[in-house]
């Protein structure tokens, strides 16, 4: 009896230990499955976002052969002549045979209506070129772009497209005559905004976004490490610091859109700072980002060895000393990738910019922190909202720029902490 009971026992035992263990691949499997389709769906995200957007990196242009009609030209106001006719006499020496004024107007429409300020550009530079004729590349307009790339089907109905068969046509004559061609769009990286497609570029928000990131590290950097060694190493336990410590954990967590608000209030009703301006958008993102840093910082602060502080202040170094010459030192990598990982954060943000009126629309690229300009994540949110199909190759390729300058600087980030963290 006593030896079937201990069997009894053991065989409970075991299909007990058997259910935990198929628990526990159970649960495993669960977790790979979870890691997979996280995967999964990063993947199926960029693989859309590239699709759409890597075309946006080639423009269609046309070949034209310009003549710099001297007599179209005014020596003392080179700006006011009409550049526009260049085009069109360019447009019509290529297809004489267009007679009627709605087919010479549907002909014109082939070209951007950038063309011309291009023309502009060259002769302003160098006026050596009036009276001379030149082949020069000029941009196509957003709908022929958008047919030559596939994205309008000449098997439409004429009535469901916006070009017509004639225009589809002479595009033909154009490739055929190897004057029409997709080449890579430099007017996208090095241009600022535009209401035309294929004149738009992200040059304005991207040096939007690299001063209010510059205002941003500036203030938010020294500011954060000194709160969090003041905290750490020198304020009394108390209440107030409790109170303090709180609210900082607390600010963490607000919504981003109330920091807007607060710089709304403040820095541009109270203190009448710039609407639209990099130093304004620097200032909230600063506040959005301090309670991120101090965090870190206090982390990295505690993270270094007592030892360190009592061997410093054992061999008569000051609490001050302690600090710059050890402590810092040796808690400055983590530092340093909470703050870059805090700017990642606020290189992302569109709320609170929106709200101190960086969504205005900015041709011009900003040349210092009081200009006005937008920001990368705006321009994004602008080009989305814009009703034109060439706009959203445009949106999907801004964005990849914007992912490439997140996914540097958390690389960054974990370089610097590998390279710099000190195991204890």
């Amino acid at each position: 009896m006593q030896s079937q009971k201990k069997e009894t026992s053991m065989d409970k035992m075991n299909i007990g230990l058997a259910k935990r263990y198929r628990k526990e691949r159970r649960f495993r499997l669960f977790g790979l499955a979870a890691v997979f389709a996280s995967i999964t769906f990063l993947g199926i995200l960029f693989i859309s976002i590239a699709a759409n957007g890597w075309t946006a990196f080639q423009q269609s242009e046309i070949l034209l052969d310009i003549h710099f009609d001297p007599a179209e030209f005014d020596v003392d106001n080179l700006s006011s002549a009409n550049y526009g006719a260049l085009v069109k006499n360019s447009m019509r020496s290529l297809f004489p045979e267009v007679k009627g004024r709605s087919d010479k107007r549907n002909l014109y429409r082939l070209t951007s209506s950038g063309a011309a300020y291009i023309l502009q550009d060259m002769v302003m530079k160098d006026s050596g070129i009036i009276g001379s004729t030149k082949q020069i590349w000029l941009p196509a307009d957003d709908e022929v772009d958008m047919f030559m790339k596939g994205y309008i089907s000449r098997d439409v109905a004429e009535s469901d497209r916006r070009l017509n068969d004639k225009q589809i046509s002479w595009m033909d004559t154009l490739v055929a005559e190897k004057r029409l061609e997709k080449k890579l769009n430099t007017t996208f990286l090095t241009a600022g905004d535009s209401r035309e497609p294929e004149l738009a570029g992200i040059r304005g928000a991207v040096v939007g976004s690299l001063f209010t990131l510059a205002v941003t590290l500036l203030l938010s950097f020294p500011i954060g490490v000194a709160t969090a060694v003041y905290l750490e190493e020198f304020a009394p336990r108390n209440k107030w610091t409790d109170l303090v410590e709180v609210n900082i954990n607390n600010l963490s967590a607000v919504p981003s859109i109330v920091f807007g608000l607060l710089g709304l209030a403040v820095f541009l009703n109270v203190f009448g700072m710039p609407r639209s301006a990099p130093l304004v958008g620097g200032l909230v993102l600063t506040l959005m980002t301090l309670p991120t840093i101090i965090i870190a910082s206090r982390a990295a602060l505690k993270s270094v060895p007592p030892s360190i502080r009592e061997a410093a202040l054992g061999v008569g170094a000051s609490k001050m000393q302690a600090i710059t010459h050890h402590i810092l030192p040796l808690a400055l990598p983590g530092m340093m990738t909470g703050t870059i990982i805090g700017m990642a954060q606020a290189l992302g943000e569109t709320a609170p910019l929106l709200m101190i009126g960086m969504v205005a629309f900015i041709v011009d690229v900003p040349g210092s922190v009081i200009d006005p300009s937008t920001v990368l994540p705006v321009q994004i949110y602008l080009w989305a909202d814009s009703p034109e199909r060439a706009f959203v190759e445009r949106t999907s390729a801004a964005i990849m720029v914007l992912l490439a300058f997140l996914i540097s600087m958390n690389a960054i980030a974990v370089f610097l902490r590998r390279k710099c963290e000190r195991r204890w």
